[in-house]
C-alpha cells in the first residue's frame, strides 16, 4: 500500500514526464552502451598480464568508494554546482521511493531510478582521468581494464538498484542475495536514516569500512527515537 503523501508526489511528479519518454528504451540504451564500452576494453586488453589484471579488483573497490563518496556527500546534500545531483536524489527519488514504497508502479516510473543517459557519458569520461594515469605509468593494457571494470560496475550499479525497486514478489526480487542487498537499501530509503547510514549501493563495503551500516531493524518510523548506529 502506498502512502498518500508518496502517491501525490508521484502523481505530481508524473505530469512533468515527457510524453516521449520509454522506461524500456532507457534500460537498453543504458545496457547496450556499456556493454558495448566493456566488451571493447576487455577485448583490447586481452593477453593481459597478471600484474596488470591487477587493476580489475584495485578498480572495483574505487569504484565502490566514488559511489560511497558520491552517494553520501552531493547526492544528499547540495554542494554547488552540482546541486542538482542534491535535487534529483534526496528531493525526487527519496520521495518517489520510501522505506513504505519502494516498488515502481509503471515502466515511466524507471526515470526516477536510472540515471540520465548523459549520466553514462559524465562517468565514462571521469572514468578517463585516472585511466590515463594507469597508461602513462604503467601500461595501455591496465587503463583499458580500468574502464572495463569502471563501466561494469556502473551497469551493476544500474541492474542492482533497478531490482531493489522491483515489485518484491518477482522472481527477481526473491532472490536471496536481491532480498539482503535490497534491505540494506530500504534502510536507507527511511526518511530518519538516510542522512546517515547504508550509502552503499551495490555492495556495502565502504559502509563497513567507514561505520555507516545502520545496526538497527531498519523499521523505524519518521516519528519514532532513532537507534544509535
Amino acid at each position: 500500500m502506498v502512502p498518500q503523501s508518496v502517491s501525490a508526489f508521484r502523481t505530481s511528479c508524473r505530469a512533468t514526464f515527457s510524453r516521449y519518454y520509454s522506461g524500456f528504451a532507457h534500460l537498453l540504451f543504458t545496457g547496450i552502451t556499456a556493454i558495448s564500452v566493456i566488451f571493447y576494453a576487455f577485448w583490447r586488453a586481452r593477453g593481459a598480464s597478471w600484474l596488470q589484471l591487477s587493476v580489475i579488483p584495485i578498480a572495483f573497490l574505487y569504484a565502490n568508494l566514488v559511489e560511497y563518496l558520491s552517494h553520501r556527500n552531493p547526492m544528499h546534500r547540495p554542494i554547488k554546482p552540482i546541486s542538482i545531483m542534491f535535487d534529483r536524489h534526496t528531493l525526487s527519488h527519496h520521495k518517489f521511493f520510501t522505506n513504505e514504497a519502494m516498488s515502481f508502479e509503471r515502466s515511466d516510473d524507471f526515470q526516477m531510478i536510472l540515471f540520465p543517459p548523459r549520466m553514462l557519458l559524465a562517468f565514462f569520461v571521469a572514468a578517463l582521468l585516472p585511466a590515463g594515469v594507469l597508461d602513462y605509468f604503467f601500461s595501455r593494457t591496465s587503463a583499458l581494464l580500468f574502464v572495463g571494470v569502471g563501466m561494469a560496475y556502473y551497469l551493476l550499479y544500474e541492474c542492482l538498484h533497478f531490482t531493489y525497486h522491483l515489485n518484491e514478489n518477482t522472481f527477481i526480487g526473491r532472490l536471496w542475495i536481491i532480498k539482503k542487498l535490497r534491505q540494506h537499501h530500504i534502510v536507507h530509503h527511511n526518511p530518519r536514516l538516510m542522512n546517515r547510514y547504508n550509502f552503499n549501493i551495490t555492495f556495502p563495503i565502504f559502509d563497513y569500512v567507514l561505520g555507516t551500516v545502520y545496526r538497527g531493524d531498519g523499521n523505524v518510523l519518521p516519528n519514532e527515537p532513532l537507534k544509535s548506529g
